[in-house]
């Protein structure tokens, strides 16, 4: 009887991986094919970067950058205006994560774990600072760093970007400091510890995927801004990447657009966020709460 029903079991199962195949294959193919469409404008854009601006221009497109190089590359970075650039989005981009994240996680803390005066009006207010135009607040913004002699300044830049990220950044810290059980930090108290020692032996390096999601959020919303800093930043020596590259392409505007050198400019740009990706994408996928309280 146990073989029987053990035939009849393996029968039911391959009778059920025949029905589900066909729509596995088709969400596969599907899953393909998206990737392929979004993956195709970073292709078209790396396989552009190699190639001279004569073969760009050219009514038939070249699919394969064969015979390509790196001189569209080379012209970019030989400039001079690339590496101070850079400097300047490396710089604004850093100090932006830091108080981002430092100002965020006191305010998520407190927000999820005590409660006092105001608390739900704080709450409010993060929630309606977030549904002001960014393009309403440039005049003030601009007089604003214009008298404290903040224009065209690190300083002035990180000030505003940092003031625009910190109220979305408490929103996703929140999240995960609610999502952590405070009975983590009673129990370290219970065996001795203190309240600070709990939370920074226990709870802290649970937070670590949540401080990652939230360093990266603010990363590229610093990194690829482009509205405030053309604002402030009006120096040409002081600009940031997204200002120079926009230079780069007026440069062009008495001659015909060098698209390769373009498209090369727009892969270094880039460059810097895939890195920054690689080194925390390990933290943003790891669940380190699953099975911390164990039943």
């Amino acid at each position: 009887m146990t073989t029987v029903t053990a035939d009849r079991q393996v029968a039911a199962d391959r009778k059920l991986k025949q029905k589900v195949r066909p729509g596995r294959i088709l969400l596969g193919v599907l899953a393909v094919v998206l990737g392929l469409i979004w993956v195709f404008p970073v292709y078209w854009m790396l396989n552009s970067s190699l190639l001279p601006n004569v073969v760009l221009q050219s009514s038939t497109p070249t699919w394969l950058p064969f015979g390509g190089s790196f001189d569209n590359f080379v012209a970019v970075m030989q400039g001079g205006t690339f590496f101070p650039a850079l400097g300047m989005s490396l710089v604004i981009a850093l100090v932006t994560v830091v108080f981002c994240l430092a100002f965020a996680f006191l305010a998520a803390l407190a927000i999820s774990r005590f409660k006092f005066r105001g608390r739900t009006s704080f709450v409010l207010a993060v929630l309606l600072i977030q549904m002001l135009p960014a393009e309403g607040l440039f005049i003030a913004q601009y007089k604003l760093m214009g008298s404290l002699g903040l224009l065209n300044t690190v300083i002035g830049v990180s000030i505003i970007y940092i003031a625009a990220v910190v109220p979305f950044t408490i929103w996703m810290l929140r999240g995960f400091v609610a999502g952590i059980p405070a009975d983590l930090e009673e129990a370290a108290m219970v065996d001795g510890l203190s309240r600070t020692q709990a939370f920074l032996r226990i709870t802290f390096p649970l937070l670590a995927p949540g401080l990652v999601a939230s360093g990266v959020y603010a990363f590229l919303q610093a990194w690829n801004e482009f509205t405030v800093a053309l604002v402030i930043l009006q120096d040409n020596s002081s600009q940031t990447l997204p200002l120079w590259l926009r230079g780069f392409i007026q440069q062009s505007a008495s001659r015909a657009t060098d698209w390769g050198q373009v498209m090369a400019a727009s892969t270094l740009v880039a460059v810097p966020v895939i890195i920054f990706f690689l080194i925390v994408q390990g933290r943003m996928t790891s669940g380190l709460v699953s099975g911390a309280v164990k039943g």
